[in-house]
């Protein structure tokens, strides 16, 4: 059975266990093992769900996706989005982002990722994601390439008869 559900504080450990196994091949790809994801602690990850909207995937009742997003001034920021390495490349981060796009719907979508992480980037482009910027945060040595969406208008169609 899979569904996505809204995580709570008592997911924060299992999310960081994720979190971690799924942070590891971005690290390996930097060749630095001190990136913030795997610095985290559950605290770290409770403040979180209780500051984010944070989605779980389940699978047979186990945690195997997540993701976090929060809005700001019109633009819904959207961060770690993780799968499961044994799950990957089944659609279950495409679901993940395509939900908090839906509650967020009319906004604008900003997330970012390691310029170095071309299946991510190529990933959010297939998702309709376009580069607007590089640019390197405090709290790490890594350049990220920030990504944005613009909100799907609906266009009034008139009829005439």
């Amino acid at each position: 059975m899979e569904m996505i559900k809204k995580a709570t504080v008592f997911d924060a450990a299992e999310i960081l266990a994720l979190q971690k196994m799924a942070y590891v091949s971005e690290a390996e790809l930097y060749g630095n093992f001190d990136i913030q994801p795997l610095k985290q602690t559950v605290a770290d990850v409770e403040e979180s769900i209780r500051t984010h909207h944070v989605l779980k995937y389940l699978f047979n009742g186990k945690i195997i996706g997540s993701v976090k997003a929060h809005e700001n001034e019109g633009t819904c920021y959207i961060g770690k989005l993780m799968v499961h390495p044994d799950f990957q490349n089944r659609g279950i981060g495409r679901k993940l982002v395509q939900e908090i796009e839906q509650l967020f719907s009319g906004y604008r979508y900003e997330l970012y990722t390691g310029s170095k992480s071309v299946k991510n980037i190529s990933f959010y482009e297939k998702l309709g994601y376009k580069a607007f910027k590089t640019h390197r945060l405090d709290f790490e040595e890594t350049i990220f390439v920030f990504m944005e969406k613009q909100p799907v208008l609906l266009k009034k169609i008139r009829l005439f008869s």
